[in-house]
């Protein structure tokens, strides 16, 4: 579908919108323009703004002042420098995310990635080489693409920065995610990435902007940074659509 929409976009201009009609990317009413969202649905999400945790961009209910960290960057501080997510996990942004991952719903990746950048003003100035998270292959197979490459495709290409989807593999299928508690979480993650030695050349140095669709208690971001490092990345910092508002994907 992706693939359809991205032709007819770019060769038939308007008969593709005629085929495919802008509708809202959260209840389908059809819109002036794609991809945004209806005034209404607008409402229903929630940015993150400062005032934020500078480490794990966690929002603050009021203002401690700029460089303030979070009791949970001061107590477990992550392995990356800093991570920054364009909206909390929930209600429409929550939708988004299953649509694009579940549901081929690929022509939310423009929308989703204007919004990341926004966010990740920081971290994108802080990074020269754009990494997503990796799915396995079995994985891959039955989506037919990764969510996370979608959008660090797009980011890369906007902020004209280096993109290197190839140079972080998941080595080892893992249960998914959703349902299991942090610990277990760490767990299913546990040296599941790794730099294949054919792209160690791409990551050694490099400050890498690592890319994923949802941050909930970190454990696939930190797993992820670790391999980047042990191949020789001088920095990482994270990039997601979407994060928990408390408690630390």
């Amino acid at each position: 579908m992706d693939l359809v929409w991205r032709g007819l976009s770019r060769v038939a201009g308007p008969i593709g919108r005629l085929i495919y009609p802008p509708v809202c990317a959260g209840c389908g009413a059809a819109l002036a323009r794609a991809p945004a969202v209806c005034s209404q649905c607008w409402r229903s999400l929630r940015f993150i703004e400062r005032p934020y945790c500078e480490v794990l961009g966690l929002p603050f209910s009021y203002d401690l002042g700029r460089g303030f960290l979070s009791a949970e960057a001061i107590a477990d501080p992550p392995v990356f420098a800093r991570l920054r997510a364009a909206l909390v996990y929930e209600t429409l942004a929550a939708r988004m995310v299953a649509s694009l991952k579940y549901a081929d719903r690929a022509d939310l990746v423009p929308l989703m990635a204007a919004w990341m950048r926004r966010a990740g003003e920081e971290a994108i100035a802080a990074s020269d080489l754009v990494v997503p998270v990796p799915l396995h292959a079995r994985r891959l197979m039955r989506r037919r693409f990764n969510q996370s490459a979608e959008l660090a495709r797009a980011i890369a290409r906007a902020e004209r920065l280096a993109y290197a989807p190839m140079s972080l593999r998941r080595r080892r299928a893992t249960r998914s995610q959703v349902g299991l508690g942090p610990d277990e979480r760490r767990e299913n993650v546990r040296g599941a990435f790794e730099v294949p030695a054919a792209q160690s050349g791409t990551v050694r140095g490099r400050r890498v902007l690592l890319v994923d669709d949802v941050y909930t208690t970190g454990a696939t971001v930190s797993a992820a940074t670790l391999a980047l490092k042990r191949a020789g990345a001088a920095e990482v910092s994270v990039l997601v659509f979407a994060r928990v508002a408390a408690g630390g994907g």
